[in-house]
């Protein structure tokens, strides 16, 4: 090459360091703009084929690398990333979904996921409606002719509800519906979405694969490539990329998760079980305790149950005495989400969530993150003496 200016040489250089360079952590890889080998290669390639790159957006070795990854835990083929769990949610909603289409959503589902199915129905002309979680086969009464996709989630993750997601497929199946599950409680280790038909698996990454409280992603995992090749379309026109460095941390946690969930999950079930002697909690919402609504379908289909339970207080106590007892947790974080190793706990108001909600005491929703849960419940002694 000709000699180049300073500036020049600023951005091209004529270094290329050597090959066979390997270790354990995979590269992050920055990119935007994606180099082509030469003009037949950038005219031929497909960004909905992921032997070759062709702009950021549509992926990097880094991001090629987790999605591959994500999809093999779950037992799927096929794997998308998204900025964040919703997202992930909106990509599957705007991929099957069109002007005069229906969508089926449980009751207990996930606030914001409730919150893009009423947007739906106000400025796109898709109906969503919303059934008992536990309805089982009898969601086949409530599928129309326009009904495209079945909402599920396994539990849901205020109220703890465990479905039949068996039932729902077989009757989805039947009419031809697909079937979407948010798998985010579950992570992919206690249960694997399409052992028990589901077609569509959506994780918010965001929880047990980052482990760190410290990002926002989320995956959408499929095994058809037809319906892959819809949420792939979608996904481009929505322009939803994630960072290669965010992708390289949830990377990073995957070697722990496993371990890390089970010890959410000991810990988790040793305060339930605390919490569930003491004359102040009425009830106990936890999936592997046999009085929580949909227990036998948790029993059948999942191996574990991870940090993530909820309590209804004795309705003796105002709402003003349980908020005060959650501001006196000291080693509780008063936040939403969970999966990382700091435990946290929110009071919500059911009735703005649930539309057939009966209990009349509050309920308050823990992660039981990675703490002794003797200190844990400690805690939680010294704040139940501030009511």
């Amino acid at each position: 090459m000709t000699k180049k200016s300073l500036q020049t040489t600023l951005i091209h250089t004529d270094y290329a360091p050597p090959a066979g360079f390997d270790a354990y952590p995979p590269g992050i890889h920055r990119a935007s703009t994606v180099l082509f080998e030469n003009v037949a290669a950038l005219r031929s390639g497909d960004w909905k084929n992921k032997t070759a790159y062709t702009y950021g957006l549509h992926g990097t070795p880094t991001t090629f690398t987790l999605e591959a990854r994500l999809a093999e835990i779950e037992g799927g083929k096929h794997c998308l990333l998204a900025p964040s769990g919703l997202s992930a949610i909106s990509m599957v909603d705007f991929a099957f979904l069109t002007s005069g289409d229906d969508v089926l959503l449980p009751d207990n589902v996930y606030n914001p996921n409730r919150e893009l199915g009423r947007w739906l129905s106000q400025d796109f002309g898709i109906s969503a409606r919303y059934y008992d979680p536990l309805v089982g086969a009898g969601i086949a009464e409530l599928i129309q002719p326009n009904t495209k996709l079945v909402w599920t989630e396994a539990p849901g993750s205020v109220s703890m509800e465990v479905p039949d997601l068996r039932a729902i497929c077989d009757a989805a199946h039947a009419r031809g519906v697909l079937v979407a599950l948010d798998n985010t409680w579950a992570a992919g280790l206690a249960l694997r979405g399409f052992d028990v038909g589901v077609d569509i698996v959506m994780h918010a990454l965001t929880k047990y694969q980052s482990g760190g409280s410290d990002l926002l992603m989320g995956a959408v995992i499929t095994r058809e490539r037809a319906v892959h090749d819809k949420l792939a379309t979608a996904h481009m026109r929505l322009g939803l990329g994630v960072s290669p460095d965010d992708a390289y941390l949830v990377m990073r946690g995957l070697p722990t998760m496993k371990l890390r969930f089970e010890a959410h999950d000991r810990a988790a079930r040793e305060v339930a079980a605390w919490l569930k002697a003491r004359p102040e909690i009425v009830r106990v919402l936890h999936p592997a305790f046999e009085d929580c609504p949909g227990h036998a379908h948790w029993q059948r289909d999942f191996t574990g149950a991870g940090g993530l339970f909820s309590v209804i207080f004795d309705e003796r106590y105002t709402e003003a005495q349980t908020d005060r007892f959650v501001d006196s947790l000291e080693l509780f974080g008063l936040g939403y989400s969970w999966g990382g190793a700091n435990s946290l706990a929110v009071p919500y108001r059911m009735g703005a969530i649930r539309r057939d909600w009966q209990e009349q005491g509050t309920l308050v929703r823990f992660n039981i993150g990675l703490e002794d849960p003797r200190d844990l419940i400690a805690d939680i002694e010294q704040a139940l003496a501030t009511l």
